[in-house]
Formats: structure tokens, sequence, C-alpha cells
């Protein structure tokens, strides 16, 4: 991994109103440009506002004229753009996903796996963990309730996940987002020598839903190396250092505080476990 300058935003993104969505994007992938940042992460479902009831109605294809626009706007400011959209399915309801837009136009995208209790009624499930390489970094996208679930860390940490950015669509009413975010988030990133970079939808949403916001980074060690928690809507830029993740997972350890746990890993004890557990 080469060192990077990351960007996280926390947006209000009002159901419906993709144009203004889109608008307070473009105003942030600017700043974060002049910024020199590198990859730039939006909160989940920013482009169309989160929603259950209207997702039908909203979702769009990828590609499509969404999808193309921001492609265009990553190529033109040279900048990898990571922001969530309502992907229409034309056999099933909708995805939760989440638009890898790389520097050079390229598109990509990953289909939220584990849907919340209250999404399963109007979403459906990806079925797929892909790792992205863009501007010097693997990373892979895990999606708010997602979070909860270390054996998705895991895989991407083993399929070469250098960062792993979680984005979020989690409501004030559940609590001090930072409180909960340190209490897993630490650990996914810890256990899996990676990256973790949080970023949350912030305010009304226009459809009687407030979200909480909050911008939070943690490095390969579980240490907090970048936090906004202002309860104001902008962005949070961070440095990346390659140093320390580099040294645990490509160089020559002399330590045993260097060291990549997942390469100590006993899988056949573990499958064998759970093979029995889920009979």
């Amino acid at each position: 991994m080469d060192n990077i300058p990351i960007a996280l935003v926390q947006m209000q993104a009002m159901v419906g109103e993709t144009e203004k969505n889109l608008q307070t994007m473009e105003k942030f992938v600017k700043e974060a440009k002049r910024k020199g940042v590198k990859i730039i992460c939006f909160p989940e479902l920013a482009c169309q506002g989160y929603t259950g009831e209207l997702a039908g109605q909203l979702a769009e294809t990828v590609p499509g004229p969404i999808s193309h626009w921001l492609a265009n706007l990553a190529r033109e400011n040279n900048i990898a753009i990571l922001t969530g959209i309502i992907e229409k399915s034309p056999e099933t309801k909708p995805y939760i996903t989440h638009l890898i837009c790389t520097s050079r136009g390229e598109l990509y995208k990953y289909r939220k796996t584990h849907l919340g209790g209250s999404e399963e009624k109007y979403f459906s499930p990806g079925g797929q963990l892909p790792v992205f390489e863009a501007e010097g970094a693997k990373f892979a996208v895990q999606i708010c309730w997602e979070m909860h679930f270390p054996e998705v860390s895991t895989i991407y940490s083993l399929k070469g996940a250098e960062i792993i950015f979680a984005p979020h669509a989690s409501p004030a009413i559940i609590g001090n987002r930072k409180e909960i975010w340190l209490k897993y988030m630490t650990a996914r990133a810890y256990d899996n020598s990676v990256f973790v970079a949080g970023c949350n939808l912030i305010g009304d949403n226009g459809h009687g839903i407030c979200f909480g916001g909050g911008c939070l980074v943690i490095d390969p060690k579980g240490r907090v190396i970048g936090e906004d928690f202002s309860g104001q809507e902008g962005m949070l830029t961070v440095q990346l250092s390659s140093e320390e993740i580099n040294k645990i997972r490509y160089q020559e350890r002399k330590s045993m505080a260097d060291s990549f746990y997942l390469e100590y890993r006993r899988p056949e004890l573990y499958t064998d476990l759970l093979g029995k557990i889920n009979k």
C-alpha cells in the first residue's frame, strides 16, 4: 500500500432529492481534490437518500445516469469516489449498493450482503465480497449493520484488503455513534490488520428519520487516527501511512507485535466446529 490521503463525509441526504444530494457530493469532491485526497467515501444510500418504503420507486440501474455522472466527476477530479445508491434489480427488490468510481472513470459496485431486520422487506441481499484496487491501495466496503459480522472483515483481509470503508445510515435514536463504533470497529481493525474508515448520514432525511452523523478512522493497531463527531455536515481528511501495514503484511517481521494474526489461523478447526453448530 502507498501512503494515501482519504476523506470521509458525513452529509445530509434528502430522500428523493437526488440532484441536490449529488450537488452536495460534488462540493465535497472538489474540496477533497484541493486537499490532495485520493479516495473519498460518502455514506450509505447518499445518492437518493436512505429509505425503504420508496426504494423501489427511486432505484436506478447501474450503470445508469447517476453512476455515469459520478464516474465522470471522479475522472475530472482525479479522485476515487465511493458512495451509496439504491440499485434497481430487474427481477427482485432493489439492492443497497455502494459505487466505486475510480480516478480513471472505471465503475465498480458492492451490494450489501447482510441486511438489517427493517431492510429485508424492501431490499435484496448481495452475494459477493469483492476487494477493489485503486489509487495505490486495496480496499473493501462493509456497510453499516455488516460491521457487526467479524467474518466479513476477516474475509476481506484474507483477500488482501488494506482498508475497509464502512459507510453508515445509522439513526440518531440508536445512541452515541462514537461510543458504539469504538466497541467493535477497533476490534475489526486490530484483529484483521486493516484500516477501518467509517462515515454516517447526518440530519433529517425528509421522511421522518434523523441520522446521527460521525466520521472515524482507525489504524491496523486499533488506534483512532481521525474523528469528527461535531454533529455538523462536513468532511474528515486523514493521511493513511503505509509504513505499519506494509510491515505487518509484506515485510520481514522481527517482533510478535508486528504479526499478521490471520496467518496463524487454523481454519480446519473452525470449519469443523461451525459445521456442527449449524446443523
